[in-house]
């Protein structure tokens, strides 16, 4: 369906990024403007940013209706676009110009396009041809005449400047002025496809013949880790590209895309766009533009790459989509895999949910008949997959102080002497963390929340890891000012880092920890170095669990595989599965084989059970028995209402009321459980109260929400925030 067109002067609505509850009437422009039009309007003495979202109301005095400024240098979104972000706002309780903002996340979307120098092939043959000169103009061969920046083409030529220059001279190489946001070198769907086991090959057909449907579906791949999941759905984005359809990768972790972005480029002869915060300011609003020209086939993102105005997207890929990091804790408050899912159904798209361990939400879609399932039972090629052993750490002579066995000690010296990698998994950011004086028991806080400060001893500071607020380590007690007593307790992966030290003093021991890097450009170097063999042990937090290749690796060892089982989190043993299972997968990705030893406690735990025996199916069925009675997610429906202001007696106030005035909730059968104060009852100098929505699986709980809270005026100063499907408590 074509969308409408406005002449001059017609009333146009337009929904704009600014916080305000209604969409606002704007004559058409000169020219007029299609809907879903990008413009800028004046509101009062500023010019912000919307999209034509419709014909106007024209409910307001016409005299006083202002013209829409312009029309900006954007493809205008599309109906699915605008249906998904309605969609998502209804869904999620979100205002829809604070859903309009996250689909507008790029730097400079009004200006004017500026111009950059690129160089593409000339049509002189130089008269001296050297091996410089002749990479140069291979590059600009195989590519198809596409143009490149100077930086670029030198790079993949492997020359210096003045080579390219030089051809330029000689009129070999034309250089010439174009828009700096070009559109993405073309990939070739058929260019390095790799050879696939009997498994995969299954798998990736069945993937081509749902994306030849031209129909929305969901599939969950599930393959053991190992198993070269990310070739079976690269072979579906292949088939997404030869139908002219465009295809999103997400992936949950930042540190992931350098490894990923070149196992792409191997595979389609190019580099895909990227979206995520790594990426400089320029990239993403040529991104954000090639997106919706649809000259950009191929985007590897975050979760917020959902977001990009697709002109025909045909496939979302979300990879490791068990991954907690695809829920958005603030803000806009969403869960990527499901917003993935809503999108694809509203544009005819494929889904692809690649995980080792699955969500339990997305293994209970798959058993109700909503989801298809692929499975990948072995490792690709000669690799196997790791033993898995359990440390019973009561039986374990182990001094004060230290963490790591002794037996675990033997097995790491026994990998140093053969020359393979071992991992030490601890899930603990820092040295310590808890900072405790000796002299009168006091914990050292942060100022500004409820939670305790965190010793980062390379950093030589305090950090607290819930609002990042940090201050000098101090030498004497805050509350008793006695010197020297102030000690640190428990273990963090830096502590570590001593202990391990200590134990193998000429080994080469790698920290690995997103609070050790200022960028994530260091953190992918550093990780690239490791995979190629650049440290004897590796000791990590579940930044390692992430997908990551480190062929050498034989031998995994988990301090405190007991750490995730503690709490009333209702997913904690869904977790400590899945982050233990990833973990141990680490392990023996290449010929060798590798083992992974969790040392614990509790060896009898039904979880620690499950995860040696690997009986990945037993544990869900068990799960989803004790979810189904609970009637919890995903066996049923949450909501977290979380209020916080700088005054503790308000937050409480209107939690006690909404508790009392709860009949909206009542008549669909909904319980209310708090207020509460949060685990973590003061963030930035804020105190938190939550409560607790429960209700039946197929309740209108979202109408009831809106109708529960409508009831109440908030003061000033303080804040609501409605989170639908929880995923943590805090």
């Amino acid at each position: 369906m074509t969308d409408s067109f406005f002449q001059t002067g017609e009333l146009v609505s337009v929904l704009t990024t600014q916080p305000l509850d209604r969409m606002l009437d704007y004559k058409a422009p000169e020219g007029g403007c299609f809907q879903g039009a990008f413009v800028e309007v004046p509101l009062g003495p500023r010019k912000v940013l919307g999209v034509v979202w419709g014909r106007g109301k024209g409910d307001y005095d016409l005299a006083k209706i202002r013209s829409v400024t312009r029309v900006l240098d954007a493809a205008p979104m599309g109906e699915d676009m605008r249906a998904f972000l309605m969609r998502a706002a209804d869904y999620t309780l979100t205002p829809l110009p604070a859903m309009l903002r996250l689909a507008t996340r790029a730097p400079g979307l009004g200006d004017h396009q500026s111009m950059r120098r690129v160089y593409r092939l000339g049509s002189a043959t130089p008269d001296r041809m050297t091996d410089a000169r002749a990479s140069v103009l291979k590059v600009l061969r195989d590519y198809g005449g596409l143009s490149f920046t100077l930086g670029e083409l030198a790079e993949m030529a492997g020359v210096g400047t003045s080579v390219v220059k030089g051809l330029v001279k000689l009129g070999a190489v034309s250089e010439e002025d174009a828009p700096r946001d070009t559109p993405y070198p073309r990939l070739d769907p058929d260019h390095g496809g790799k050879a696939l086991s009997d498994d995969q090959a299954a798998g990736a057909s069945a993937l081509r013949a749902a994306l030849r449907s031209d129909a929305y579906g969901t599939t969950l791949l599930k393959g053991v880790t190992g198993s070269g999941k990310t070739e079976v759905y690269l072979e579906a984005v292949a088939e997404c590209l030869r139908m002219g359809r465009q295809a999103l990768v997400l992936l949950p972790e930042i540190a992931l895309s350098g490894e990923f972005i070149t196992r792409v480029e191997g595979r389609f002869g190019m580099k895909p766009a990227e979206w995520h915060s790594g990426v400089t300011m320029t990239e993403r609003r040529r991104c954000w533009r090639m997106v919706g020209q649809g000259d950009a086939q191929l985007v590897v993102g975050a979760r917020s790459a959902l977001f990009l105005p697709y002109r025909n997207l045909g496939l979302i890929v979300v990879d490791e989509e068990h991954d907690t990091s695809y829920k958005q804790e603030d803000g806009v408050l969403y869960n990527a895999r499901d917003m993935a899912v809503l999108r694809a159904a509203l544009t005819g798209a494929q889904v692809v949910l690649a995980s080792a361990t699955p969500s339990l939400e997305s293994w209970a879609n798959v058993e109700a008949g909503k989801y298809a399932r692929l499975d990948l039972t072995a490792r690709f090629g000669a690799a196997v997959m790791p033993r898995m052993g359990a440390i019973d750490m009561r039986t374990e002579d182990l001094p004060a102080g230290r963490w790591v066995s002794p037996s675990l000690r033997a097995k790491v010296a026994d990998r140093l002497e053969k020359g393979e990698q071992s991992l030490i998994f601890l899930n603990r950011r820092g040295y310590a963390p808890v900072t405790l004086c000796r002299a009168c028991g006091h914990q050292i806080g942060c100022d500004h929340c409820d939670a305790r400060m965190v010793e980062h001893r390379f950093l030589k500071r305090l950090m607290c890891h819930q609002c990042g607020e940090t201050k000098p380590m101090p030498s004497t007690c805050p509350a008793c000012g006695v010197e020297g007593k102030l000690n640190a307790v428990g273990p963090g992966v830096e502590r570590m880092g001593e202990e391990v030290a200590a134990l193998f003093p000429d080994a080469r021991i790698a920290v690995l920890s997103s609070d050790l890097f200022g960028s994530a450009r260091a953190l992918k170097a550093h990780i690239a170095e490791i995979a190629a063999g650049g440290a004897d042990i590796i000791i990590g937090t579940q930044l390692v669990a992430k997908g990551h290749n480190f062929p050498q690796l034989t031998l995994v060892g988990v301090i405190d595989a007991d750490l995730g089982l503690q709490g009333s989190d209702l997913r904690a043993a869904e977790r400590t599965f899945q982050l233990m299972q990833q973990v141990a997968g680490r392990a023996g990705r290449a010929e060798t084989p590798g083992e992974a030893l969790l040392q614990t406690y509790q060896p009898d735990h039904p979880v620690i059970r499950a995860i040696l025996a690997g009986d990945a199916e037993g544990f869900w069925s068990a799960e989803a028995a004790e979810r189904r009675a609970a009637g919890v997610p995903p066996y049923g429906r949450m909501a977290g209402i979380i209020l916080s202001s700088p005054n503790v007696q308000e937050v409480f106030d209107l939690g006690g009321e909404m508790a009392r005035r709860d009949a909206p909730l009542r008549k669909i059968g909904a319980q209310v459980f708090g207020p509460a104060p949060a685990p973590i009852a003061r963030v930035r100098g804020r105190h938190r109260v939550r409560l607790l929505v429960k209700a039946d699986k197929g309740v209108p709980l979202q109408a009831a929400l809106a109708e529960w809270v409508g009831q109440f005026r908030l003061p000033a100063n303080l804040r609501l925030a409605i989170d639908i499907d929880p995923q943590s408590f805090y």
